[in-house]
């Protein structure tokens, strides 16, 4: 009983001693490995020795790499899908003569609008509908059809509004444009005329045209609206009329289209812009814009430089022909207050005249008949003109 208890202890003995020298030495050669060989490597001296520099090359390191999939819901339809029941399609009718004067014949037009009442108000642009002695037909999401009736159109935005009877609609969202910015991921809706289902395309906000001016030439008019959107989408043809959001669904924008130079010109009306034509159609069913009746260029730091300007900013009254009578309207509220060609506006009731507030936009904040004060740069000297608009 003695010998086997002594022979028990002594391999258990053993056992504790194999176990301490396996675990010390585990512990020593990942302490090596870790700590000494790399100092070893990088000595210049011991580096040299033929059994540090082998045991050097076999040491490999592992770089553990993990892949991070971050998934973004792709579904445009998704995010776009209240803002999708409030789309439209506009279906425009009307009888017009022949070519020989003699026979009419039936014209029709499709087009995208969208509600932005509960009431059946409809906001499009002007050329989605045929706006003279036509019959329109409204198109909701859910297929139901009423007709319409075109309240306007606001000469100074090109935005048309309709109305149909028809209660508890979906109105869109409208966003707060002037906290758009380029890079902002965008969704454009339109609608697939005869099938009466929505479109979709996206893409990014990609530059406010601050001197954009819907007047369609080379300069701006003080009667149209200054300042649009510009995307990069593809195709838009399908799409004018239609709202453009961004991905929290509000409306930004609504595309409109102009042919400059033969070229078709796309661009987006902002929301703000389409508020404040909306607010005035509620009012009174009508567009009571003031008329100022001047040409000018919104002038930018590149126009001061390269034309030897004292100002930066500011409406340059001009023609390129060098003509008063080109530069203002006959017998407009511009020429009877004295304004001459050359002239630089500089602010309206002290308001200052730049590309965030161009001339047209400053004008359309008044009504007609309202008297305003110019300040206005003529020959270095600045001067106050009332003008009565």
């Amino acid at each position: 009983m003695n010998n086997y208890s002594k022979n028990s202890k002594k391999i258990a003995k053993g056992i504790i001693i194999v176990f301490l020298i396996f675990s010390i030495g585990g512990v020593g050669g990942v302490y090596f490995d870790q700590k000494v060989l790399p100092f070893i490597r990088t000595n210049k001296y011991l580096s040299r020795i033929n059994l540090f520099n082998r045991l050097s090359e076999n040491v490999t390191v592992i770089n553990k790499t993990e892949q991070v999939i971050i998934k973004e819901d792709d579904s445009i339809n998704k995010i776009a899908s209240q803002a999708s029941n409030a789309v439209v399609n506009i279906i425009s009718v009307t009888d017009q003569k022949g070519t020989l004067g003699k026979e009419t014949e039936n014209i029709n037009k499709s087009g995208t609008g969208v509600v932005v009442t509960s009431d059946g108000l409809i906001a499009t642009y002007r050329s989605a509908i045929i706006e003279q002695d036509a019959t329109y037909q409204v198109f909701l999401s859910n297929r139901n059809n009423y007709p319409a009736t075109l309240l306007n159109v606001d000469e100074f935005s090109d935005l048309a509004f309709l109305k149909i009877e028809a209660p508890n609609l979906t109105a869109i969202s409208l966003a707060d444009s002037a906290d758009a910015l380029p890079g902002k991921k965008i969704v454009a809706i339109g609608n697939s005329f005869g099938e009466y289902q929505n479109r979709y395309e996206g893409g990014l906000l990609s530059n406010v045209a601050k001197t954009f001016n819907l007047s369609g030439k080379t300069l701006a008019s003080s009667e149209k609206l200054e300042g649009v959107f510009e995307d990069d989408f593809n195709n838009q043809t399908e799409y004018v009329g239609g709202p453009v959001i961004g991905y929290s669904g509000d409306m930004i924008g609504i595309i409109g289209m102009q042919v400059i130079n033969g070229k078709e010109k796309y661009f987006q009306i902002p929301s703000n812009i389409v508020k404040n034509s909306m607010n005035l159609i509620l009012q009174n069913k009508n567009f009571d814009r003031p008329y100022f009746g001047a040409y000018y260029i919104s002038i930018t730091k590149e126009y001061a430089i390269t034309n030897n300007l004292d100002h930066d900013r500011g409406a340059l009254i001009y023609s390129p022909s060098g003509k008063q009578g080109l530069a203002m309207i006959s017998g407009s509220p511009a020429e009877n207050a004295g304004l001459r060609i050359n002239d630089i506006i500089v602010s309206v009731n002290s308001q200052g005249v730049n590309l965030d507030n161009p001339l047209s936009n400053l004008i359309a904040q008044y009504k007609k008949g309202d008297t305003i004060e110019m300040t206005v740069d003529r020959n270095g000297e600045e001067i106050k003109i009332p003008v009565q608009l």
